[in-house]
């Protein structure tokens, strides 16, 4: 049977998150349902990354094992004819080895979040990017995100729910950058806490409003308790972005 890795876009509006649920339609389900309709039997996706409910993503990778064989190209237009009127597409399907898995392979993740600094909200990003009608100082943001940057221990930045076995992880790059009337905030890792990109955001937004230093983030940082961080950003303004492997390019 053959194994593809899908690259896929879509709107975490409507989902309550990536992995299937009881509570509410997943991005996962969506996905393996219509891989059932197509070739009749059983699916099972497993993604680079679990997303959270409302947070969407550019370029998820996953790979499931699809009991069909179909011309070069031919995959993930069938698929995308499965899932309408779902808000998910499938952009490329390419069969690879059956040791890949776009979880365990996976050598880096990359995150975006999106955060609009004007006084009028959003009217066709709604859902889509994180309203903050003061504004913010991204160059303050972008010098006291380099604290966080390197291998720490971010329990400051760590949900309660987290499962993973520690909160030491190392962050390969944190930039905030202005883009027009937005903040973009991008991170890059090979893996990530539970809303951790999220806290840190929020933490970062403290800063660009001139309520914390950059003292008080390191400060933060050091305390290792979640109390001693900022608020959790929304998490309609995330983005996963990119899964990189040992056979990509950056």
């Amino acid at each position: 049977m053959p194994r593809y890795r899908l690259l896929i876009e879509y709107d975490g509006g409507p989902f309550v998150g990536w992995q299937r649920q009881d509570t509410g339609p997943s991005v996962q389900q969506a996905l393996e349902e219509a891989a059932e309709r197509l070739c009749a039997g059983p699916v099972r996706l497993h993604a680079a990354g679990r997303t959270d409910s409302g947070v969407h993503a550019l370029g998820m990778v996953a790979h499931a094992d699809i009991a069909k064989t179909l011309p070069d190209g031919k995959m993930a237009d069938a698929l995308n004819a499965h899932l309408r009127p779902a808000p998910v597409a499938v952009l490329a399907a390419d069969v690879v080895p059956d040791a890949f898995h776009a979880r365990f392979s996976c050598v880096e993740r990359r995150y975006l979040y999106r955060i609009l600094t004007r006084r009028a909200g959003p009217a066709l990003d709604k859902g889509r990017v994180w309203w903050h009608p003061r504004p913010l100082d991204a160059d303050a943001m972008h010098a006291a995100a380099q604290v966080l940057v390197g291998h720490h221990d971010f329990s400051s930045f760590r949900a309660a729910e987290c499962q993973a076995d520690s909160p030491v992880k190392t962050l390969d790059a944190l930039a905030v950058a202005r883009m027009g009337e937005e903040v973009h905030v991008t991170a890059r890792a090979r893996s990530f806490l539970h809303h951790q990109v999220r806290n840190m955001v929020g933490t970062l937004a403290l800063v660009g409003t001139g309520k914390w230093t950059v003292a008080d983030l390191r400060a933060a940082l050091a305390a290792r308790d979640r109390a001693a961080a900022g608020p959790t950003a929304p998490a309609h303004g995330l983005y996963f972005v990119a899964a990189r492997y040992p056979d990509t390019e950056e």
